[in-house]
């Protein structure tokens, strides 16, 4: 392939690959790389900062430097763009083929093309990814399977948001210069340059959800991308919008802030369930027992907690004039009717309440659930498309709320969760070293952030040596034993021995070490996933 100069391209070249992999795209991602990434990694170098103050016994609040932000009642988003007006149902799923045409076909207003923690970033998974997206737009899909099953795009399908991956990962199969590229960039500009026009041209537009934003500075930093992008390509400033992800609890923080950098892009904020308690763990994880969670199996959205997060979310978007969208629910169908029925019942009341208090929409990981978080919308919406005239005056949302783990209604962890959490971990870094990023594992669709959970709880739980339900203790020891319970049980099922061993040793350093790393797939992206076929510079 012809190429710009400064770029290498380490990864392993496949059929279509230079529809997407252009010379005049990846200039254009020179030039994202060029202007944004040494910023990038000034503020990734902010939040290791940060994150040794909270671990040194740092506490958060409100930032009383943009007070006036909060205070200020004028300012207001730029809101929906066309084909976002409506998001009471959003399917998320990693941008696969048959993936991509069952999420457009499912009957959700939108589809969020995960890119993150939803896709094992894989070289192949992220192009591929890419080409699929190009190809729904230009509705190119149509494959029919060995059985005969025919897979094609609908007359109504879902409007896509993309969500590329977080400022904190590398894309070390592109080279510019000789230093990996930012992966963020490298799936937002992919996508802005192939797709954006098209979706402008359909009646759509270039839409992304942001994840992992940790501050309002980030978000700046991603509202200047925008921006740049946007005259780069000749495209209308304000044409792209962006969903916010509140999944750090940093960001839990800073919502309005966050909303006033992107006001110009902003479409609403998402409350990122999962990985919000990954980050609460994380970053209290050394602080002592006091903020020692018990089982994940019960930490549901009604402790207080959480309550506290999800209300200030509602109020804050709705003030702006931003959607706010309710969190995953990750049960998939089932061949046993007694377990569908007590998951249909479980997501039905996890909708309803998030529509009763205020939600414009939610998410769902299985078309199978489309239609039960529909219909517990469409009882609070009827015919309107959102609730933002629900600007909920009535709550008021302290730190020590957002903070507040010592009031769950429930108790202690158990030995239970602690072989649960070694399982589902085990079980999805297996899938996912093996480059499946969305995972079915005991009838939840889950991805990276239950893993993330799971080794963060083991890690805190040993290394405070936590006192079990029924009087034991949570110790290492413990930990290597449901290890090696699970592994000979993965390997009994005929999983792969070599990515079940990769699985346990990335298991062992993240959730076993003496320090708790920022992120598992960091490193283990770096050490199992890069596959390159020329020596890096």
């Amino acid at each position: 392939m012809s190429q710009p100069s400064r770029i290498e391209i380490l990864g392993a070249h496949e059929d279509r690959f230079d529809e997407i992999l252009t010379p005049e795209a990846l200039a254009f991602l020179t030039r994202l790389h060029d202007r944004f990434a040494d910023r990038r990694t000034e503020l990734l170098a902010e939040r290791g900062r940060r994150a040794s103050a909270l671990a040194a016994g740092g506490t958060l609040d409100f930032l009383p430097e943009t007070r006036t932000i909060r205070e200020d009642p004028t300012w207001r988003v730029a809101g929906a763009g066309p084909g976002l007006h409506d998001r009471r149902v959003e399917i998320t799923g990693p941008p696969e083929r048959r993936m991509t045409v069952n999420a457009l076909n499912s009957g959700a207003k939108v589809w969020l093309a995960d890119f993150e923690d939803a896709t094992a970033p894989t070289w192949h998974n992220l192009v591929t990814g890419q080409l699929n997206l190009v190809d729904a737009i230009e509705r190119q899909i149509d494959d029919t399977t060995p059985e005969g099953k025919r897979y094609y795009i609908g007359n109504d399908p879902a409007t896509i948001v993309v969500r590329p991956r977080g400022w904190h990962l590398d894309e070390r199969h592109l080279l510019i210069d000789g230093r990996p590229t930012v992966g963020a960039l490298v799936d937002f500009g992919l996508y802005l340059f192939h797709c954006g026009r098209p979706q402008i041209a359909a009646g759509s537009g270039p839409y992304f959800y942001l994840p992992k934003l940790e501050n309002h500075l980030e978000a700046r930093l991603w509202n200047e991308v925008f921006t740049f992008a946007q005259a780069d390509l000749g495209i209308q400033h304000g044409t792209i919008r962006a969903t916010v992800l509140i999944e750090t609890i940093t960001a839990a923080f800073e919502m309005d802030e966050i909303l006033y950098e992107l006001r110009e892009h902003a479409a609403g904020l998402n409350a990122g369930r999962w990985d919000y308690l990954f980050s609460l763990i994380k970053n209290f994880a050394q602080h002592g027992p006091r903020y020692v969670l018990p089982d994940r199996a019960s930490l549901t959205m009604t402790q207080p907690f959480l309550r506290a997060y999800t209300d200030l979310l509602v109020r804050t978007c709705h003030r702006r004039g931003a959607h706010a969208i309710g969190g995953m629910a990750a049960a998939i169908p089932q061949r046993d009717p007694e377990a569908n029925a007590v998951a249909s019942t479980k997501v039905r009341a996890d909708k309803e309440r998030e529509a009763g208090d205020g939600f414009d929409g939610s998410w769902v990981a299985h078309p199978g659930l489309v239609a039960t978080c529909r219909t517990a919308f469409d009882s609070v919406l009827g015919e309107h498309p959102n609730q933002l005239d629900r600007t909920r005056e009535d709550v008021e949302v302290t730190a020590a709320d957002l903070l507040g783990v010592q009031r769950l209604s429930t108790g202690l962890p158990t030995e239970q969760g602690v072989r649960a959490n070694v399982a589902v971990a085990l079980r999805y870094l297996t899938a996912w070293l093996g480059g499946a990023g969305a995972v079915a594992v005991f009838g939840l669709m889950e991805d990276v952030a239950t893993a993330e959970i799971a080794r963060c709880q083991l890690w805190q739980w040993q290394h405070h040596c936590t006192r079990l339900t029924g009087g034991s203790l949570a110790t290492p020891d413990l930990v290597r034993r449901h290890i090696d319970r699970e592994r000979a049980t993965l390997l009994a099922e005929g999983a792969d021995p070599a990515l079940v061993d990769d699985a346990v040793r990335v298991l062992e350093d993240t959730a076993l070490g003496a320090d708790l790393p920022a992120f598992l797939t960091t490193e283990a992206y770096a050490r199992h996933l890069v596959r390159t076929t020329a020596p890096a510079a």
